[in-house]
């Protein structure tokens, strides 16, 4: 590295290359992520072309800007533009800078022509040192070092070689690294600045920023639940494990991230000396007199009586309260996947023998249904059917008729468009128009279950303590495929949650009988009925002792026949045995194919695995409808496994994230240790709706798990074969070494 030298930039040209890549890495991603990505169409919710009151609140809230985030967004705009502008100010010097013997040609300088005399050279040179000498008004030093070296590069013997050889006159130049920073930065008179500048950024601004970052990340979880909240929830989950919705609400009320410093969008104002105590008198089921902590501390029991009024669905104040009701609301989503963590993780250790309390399976399932009662501001004893637009507890009663039984969505979607608008004739046009709306984009799933052993021979053969992989897929559409299907299917009637064909119900109706006329038939049936039930056992014998004669004669005659069929028997087996090789010839070719689609099948899966490992898991599926809950809501889900007869939890709950039409999943468990035959639960669950929950039983038959061999015909050795090795040298290598190949020689 002799031939190296490192120098500052003296003319500036690269520090500007430098800061002009500089000013486009940072510009070009923040024009599009804050100018042109903002500019992009958005689908439009389902909420925003609904009519429901709660919809247009909701929108007009998360539309309406605050002044804070409008003076941001502008003085970003105006960051980006000045960028912009610096960067084509940049640009434009990159032009100008003209790069020294970068084409080096002497006569060119000299104005000249090809191969002149020595003293046109030199008369040339006197006349333009004239001009542009450093002592002259119109000197310029750099044209002035050029103008030189073209005239030593024609005169000099050596410079002209060198020109000629090298396109330079001061012969072969040395590799030059260059340092994208101005030469002025190391200039004496700079220096207190320079070090001012190096000492604010590195030993004041990034210590700060790293030291900020890092207090506030470790305390938060990796699902950005403060660890506060997370110890807290462990503690009251392993202190009662059989808990009630209602213990699950308070606890979720005295969360950390409802208290005003750890979430600044919590208020603490004046009125709420007023209006909360007024709101805690409509709500009768509070238990604001509960003493433990932190469940009597006044944030919490502010957040417990705002989730209250959020699930009763009551008119809060809209500038004071109601502004804390969706601060408090928007969190508990998160908070509650954080308790379903908790409450399985309980579980797993209790199993593992770790502690000693169990958290039921009740606790766990009542943490799921408290997502859904979040998100759609209903209580869990309200009809699903409440979660549609304009339906109230009031017109309940429209679907419940003679005709018309109507428990569930599903139920109201397989009706005929006919049937359901006179369900709900109670609803004008366009309300019914926002219903069918609502209706039709929620879920449709259709769960298949598929269960193996994957790492044994047979599959399907379930041995106790085996590892069994359940295989679950989803299929998500949305529920307006019921509509489509309207004319195929028959006029249904609901009655108490079943499907009843109208065909039944066009039966010939009975005549009516009086009630002495009712009795009499009732006597007289079962007077009949009690003399019917002898002769029939009477006939039965009959016929199975006729039969058993008939099977004895049978085989008498059987017997006498057996004898003369052997030996055509015989003669047959030697022509079968000859298509019982073939067959298993064929078998034989086809259980390689067998293995080779297992391993495509391995593979593949393997390979999905992966790309889906390298992609992440993403967090958009569907948008839910919930015009009471403040934010546009994701559609996710719950899968799990369990024993509903013990009541336990066999597996932890996967949470579904990214169901947009297809998704697939696995989840394995420990096959029981005691043979015998079992029922398991498969369990699908919605952490956004009510009545679209599924469960499926797998049924499985545990045999016990084969002994492991002790014995084996090739691991017996006998004492003789043993003396026999010693004896013949079994050290002795089956290779002949040199000496062996020198001794048969001299033989």
């Amino acid at each position: 590295m002799g031939g190296q030298k490192f120098q500052y930039d003296e003319s500036g040209s690269t520090f500007v290359y430098f800061l002009l890549s500089f000013l486009a890495l940072i510009l070009i991603p923040c024009t599009y992520y804050c100018l042109i990505k903002t500019k992009e169409e958005k689908k439009l919710n389902l909420e925003q072309l609904s009519t429901f009151q709660p919809c247009k609140n909701k929108w007009a809230r998360l539309e309406r800007k605050d002044p804070g985030d409008i003076i941001k967004q502008l003085l970003i705009k105006l960051a980006i533009i000045l960028g912009w502008v610096l960067f084509c100010y940049v640009a434009y010097k990159t032009t100008q800078y003209d790069y020294e013997f970068a084409k080096f040609d002497p006569y060119e300088i000299l104005q000249v022509e090809v191969g002149a005399s020595a003293a046109v050279v030199k008369s040339a040179y006197r006349k333009l040192s004239v001009i542009y000498h450093p002592d002259k008004k119109t000197g310029d030093e750099k044209t002035f070092m050029k103008i030189t070296r073209a005239y030593q590069a024609l005169t000099d013997e050596t410079a002209r070689r060198n020109w000629e050889m090298y396109g330079n006159p001061d012969g072969p130049e040395a590799i030059s690294f260059g340092i994208a920073l101005p030469s002025w930065i190391v200039e004496k008179e700079n220096s207190i600045w320079v070090l001012g500048l190096y000492a604010l950024l590195f030993m004041v601004a990034l210590p700060v920023s790293v030291g900020t970052w890092w207090y506030r990340s470790i305390r938060y979880s990796g699902e950005q639940v403060l660890l506060d909240t997370t110890q807290m929830y462990y503690y009251f989950f392993h202190k009662t494990p059989h808990m009630a919705i209602k213990r699950v609400l308070m606890i979720l009320g005295a969360s950390a991230e409802f208290h005003r410093r750890n979430n600044q969008e919590i208020q603490e104002r004046r009125s709420d000396n007023t209006e909360v105590p007024q709101l805690m008198k409509r709500l009768p089921q509070l238990n604001e007199k509960n003493k433990e902590r932190p469940l009597c501390f006044l944030y919490s029991i502010k957040a417990r009586a705002l989730l209250h009024a959020h699930l009763t669905r009551l008119d809060l104040p809209q500038s004071t309260l109601e502004e804390d009701r969706c601060a408090v609301i928007k969190k508990c989503p998160a908070l509650i996947q954080e308790m379903v963590v908790c409450v399985s993780q309980l579980i797993m250790l209790a199993h593992a023998g770790r502690l000693s309390r169990m958290p039921s399976l009740v606790t766990l399932e009542g943490c799921m249904k408290l997502s859904a009662m979040v998100v759609q501001g209903l209580w869990e004893c309200k009809s699903p059917l409440m979660q549609l637009p304009h339906i109230t507890d009031e017109n309940l009663k429209y679907f419940s008729s003679k005709r018309y039984q109507i428990r569930s969505l599903e139920q109201l979607a397989r009706l005929k468009d006919e049937d359901r608008r006179e369900c709900l004739r109670h609803l004008d046009d366009n309300q019914y128009n926002d219903l069918v709306l609502a209706l039709g984009g929620m879920p449709y799933v259709d769960m298949n279950i598929k269960y193996e052993v994957v790492d044994d021979e047979s599959t399907t053969k379930y041995t106790a303590g085996a590892i069994v992989t359940v295989t679950i897929a989803l299929a998500r559409r949305d529920l307006n495929v019921l509509f489509a299907n309207e004319k195929e299917t028959t006029n249904e009637v609901f009655e108490n949650g079943e499907v009843i064909a109208e065909e039944e119900e066009k039966q010939e109706p009975k005549k009516k009988s009086l009630p002495w006329q009712k009795n009499k038939g009732k006597r007289a049936t079962n007077k009949k009925g009690s003399k019917k039930p002898m002769k029939k056992e009477v006939e039965d014998k009959k016929k199975t002792a006729a039969a058993s004669s008939k099977t004895a004669i049978k085989a008498k005659e059987e017997e006498s026949e057996s004898c003369s069929e052997v030996e055509a028997e015989d003669e047959v087996e030697l022509d079968e045995s000859d298509d019982g090789e073939a067959e298993a010839a064929n078998n034989d070719g086809s259980l390689p194919e067998k293995d080779d689609d297992q391993l495509e099948k391995l593979q593949s899966d393997v390979a999905m695995r992966r790309q889906r490992l390298l992609e992440g898991k993403s967090q958009f599926s569907h948008s839910v409808y919930c015009p009471f809950y403040p934010e546009d809501k994701q559609e996710y889900w719950w899968a799990y496994i369990t024993d509903r007869k013990q009541q336990m939890l066999l597996t932890a709950p996967y949470h579904i994230t990214n169901l947009v039409e297809h998704e697939e999943i696995q989840l394995k468990f420990t096959a029981p240790f005691k043979p015998g035959f079992y029922t398991f639960a498969v369990c699908l669950r919605s952490d956004s709706y009510f009545g679209f929950d599924q469960m499926k039983d797998i049924k499985m038959d545990v045999k016990e798990a084969e002994e492991i061999p002790t014995e084996h015909p090739q691991w017996d050795i006998s004492d003789d074969e043993d003396e026999e090795d010693k004896n013949s040298g079994g050290s002795e290598s089956e290779f002949a070494t040199d000496d062996d190949d020198e001794g048969s020689g001299k033989d």
